[in-house]
């Protein structure tokens, strides 16, 4: 069964289909393109009264961007529980800064730092505008927060010190994660959990190129050897369209095979909409190191 993020009360989808999913966040609705939404939609999404934008994919001309229909502020934002979000449209990608669906994994996080009972290191890579950052540092944890693109770096903070949390021990890095992974080997600095949220492709900030398929299980071995003597967690997130949990679970399971004491699952996450339908929105891999944990994966 799927992990359903809950507790939204500012986002929700409205419908989707026809590769596309319309969504409100706080006041404003937005329609995006969605590969899974491959059902028909049960109305003209693109006439959807309340739209404000909705990204265009044009592949005849080969042409991507946002459409305003009412206008909105560049800039705005949505809470969950707590958290605080600020929110921008991508010029050249359908993206507002926000993953939602990943209101199932913090919960899972904020869970297990607060459960500990005692202080927690947090290495967060590929962290985007820092949804786990925000999570984990509100639970307790201290964290290094790292990510390839200094823009989003910069909205990391932004959410941090929304959340009231801009005093809390958290280290922006702005580099290459493999790169960033090597040194912490060389510096013998240690994490007692591991958050990776990698894309499909993407490039470091010297030109680094990053392909899912081909990376992934690489970085994870070298991470493994970054992890404290009592490690707490390892999670693996990722949004490509036909990974099966199953591949995180393997390569959780071989990467850590000679670490004892460790609980590991790998889960759908899916977002629910207002007619009762889910949406899939890709996997996360989770493994827990406490042989007396009761909690669900």
């Amino acid at each position: 069964m799927p992990q359903i993020a809950s507790d939204w009360k500012e986002y929700e989808i409205v419908a989707s289909g026809g590769g596309y999913k319309l969504e409100r966040w706080g006041k404003v609705y937005l329609l995006r393109p969605d590969p899974q939404a491959i059902w028909d939609a049960p109305f003209d999404l693109f006439s959807f009264e309340k739209l404000n934008a909705y990204y265009r994919l044009d592949a005849g001309k080969k042409e991507e961007k946002w459409v305003v229909l009412k206008p909105f502020k560049d800039e705005f934002s949505i809470s969950w529980r707590d958290l605080v979000f600020h929110l921008k449209l991508s010029k050249n990608f359908k993206h507002t800064g926000l993953f939602p669906e990943q209101a199932a994994n913090w919960e899972k996080i904020r869970s297990l730092i607060k459960g500990a009972n005692r202080p927690i290191k947090v290495l967060n890579m590929f962290a985007y505008t820092g949804g786990a950052t925000v999570a984990a540092a509100s639970a307790g944890a201290s964290v290094t927060h790292v990510d390839a693109a200094p823009a989003m770096v910069e909205r990391a903070k932004m959410n941090a010190a929304s959340s009231g949390l801009k005093e809390k021990p958290i280290r922006y890095i702005v580099d290459d994660c493999l790169k960033f992974v090597n040194r912490e080997i060389r510096r013998g600095n240690y994490y007692d959990a591991v958050i990776m949220d990698p894309p499909s492709f993407g490039r470091g900030p010297n030109g680094e190129v990053w392909k899912l398929e081909e990376s992934l299980y690489p970085l994870v071995l070298q991470t493994v050897k970054v992890l404290s003597d009592k490690p707490l967690f390892f999670l693996i997130n990722s949004y490509t369209t036909g990974l099966q949990p199953t591949v995180i679970a393997n390569i959780l399971k071989l990467a850590l095979k000679d670490k004892a004491n460790f609980l590991s699952d790998a889960y759908e996450l899916a977002l629910p909409q207002t007619d009762g339908l889910l949406l899939p929105c890709g996997c996360t891999g989770l493994a827990v190191f406490n042989s007396k944990y009761k909690g669900e994966l």
